[in-house]
């Protein structure tokens, strides 16, 4: 497990950075805060808003709403933000004990537990401020999901498949966009939310690949300690469900050509990830599951181009 990190130090392979906009600009004080956010690694912001724009799109008449999309957008923010913080404190006791994430705030003490769900519950309200601006259904939509973000920290404790509870979680959005603009949900909405849960299946194994030699040493499951050596045919397995169940969601919202084109663009970027990662260099992980940032814009651009031309 190597010897424990000096104060003001960084592993070599750690999702802490010891430089970057918050070490070198951020006040001392609010440094924590913000790196119990992940502000400095919006990668996970993109991966919560793109099911969500995905969705807009879909159920708009045209143009998605740039209030709407705006407001998405803030959500994912501070959800994400919230929900790492609860991630963090119920896994802090693990995470001082995995190399990439001890020198997060909880376990390198930066921040105690009651100032963390402190934090967590302020960044909840600006996340309900927002959500209470849209209709009843989408409303009760959106309160719903609080049930897999509640659960999702604890299933590496219980199942080999931590990532499909993740996807539960983290493609909400794409019921929740749909009710936002049409207030109910139809088949374009639902199984736009299946084929995002396979595409976390398949990005979130990948990330996992980064911790499985930790994993193992302190008991935590993950699809990649459970699949090893076979998660590379298991990647084109997810992608495929992911682009079949993302195809079914626009056909069935009615969009054509255009479409089809940036879907199949989308799908080789996905079938790119599956045949390139290096599963055992940890760095490249980091850079196929960063990668999904351009696979979300190429199928959002595919839907809204679409969307404008019918």
């Amino acid at each position: 497990m190597g010897e424990p990190v000096a104060k003001g130090q960084r592993p070599e392979h750690t999702d802490i950075p010891a430089q970057g906009w918050i070490a070198e600009r951020a006040p001392a004080w609010l440094r924590p805060y913000l790196r119990l956010a992940r502000l400095d690694r919006p990668i996970g912001t993109w991966l919560l808003l793109w099911p969500c724009w995905w969705s807009l799109a879909l159920a708009a008449d045209g143009r998605p709403s740039p209030l709407l999309l705006a407001l998405f957008a803030i959500g994912a923010l501070v959800m994400r933000g919230a929900g790492c913080a609860w991630n963090d404190i119920t896994d802090r006791d693990y995470d001082g004990r995995v190399e990439r994430t001890r020198g997060r705030p909880l376990p390198a003490g930066e921040l105690t537990v009651t100032q963390a769900a402190a934090f967590m519950v302020l960044l909840g309200l600006i996340g309900l401020a927002i959500l209470l601006s849209f209709n009843a259904f989408a409303i009760a939509v959106g309160i719903a999901s609080l049930v897999t973000v509640v659960v999702y920290p604890f299933m590496k404790r219980i199942t080999w498949w931590p990532q499909f509870f993740l996807g539960l979680a983290f493609n909400w959005g794409a019921l929740l966009g749909w009710a936002a603009v049409r207030d109910e949900l139809a088949l374009p909405a639902l199984l736009l939310y299946l084929g995002g849960i396979a595409w976390t299946l398949g990005y979130d194994t990948i990330y996992a690949h980064q911790d499985k030699e930790d994993d193992a040493l302190i008991g935590v499951k993950s699809s990649a300690r459970r699949l090893g050596a076979r998660t590379r045919p298991f990647l084109w397995l997810f992608y495929a469900l992911a682009i079949a169940g993302f195809a079914g969601a626009g056909f069935s919202a009615g969009h054509g050509s255009l479409f089809a084109a940036g879907l199949l663009l989308a799908a080789v970027q996905l079938g790119w990830q599956a045949a390139r990662v290096r599963l055992d260099e940890p760095a490249d992980c980091l850079r196929k599951f960063r990668s999904n940032t351009w696979f979300g814009w190429i199928l959002f651009a595919a839907i809204v181009a679409d969307g404008l031309v019918s």
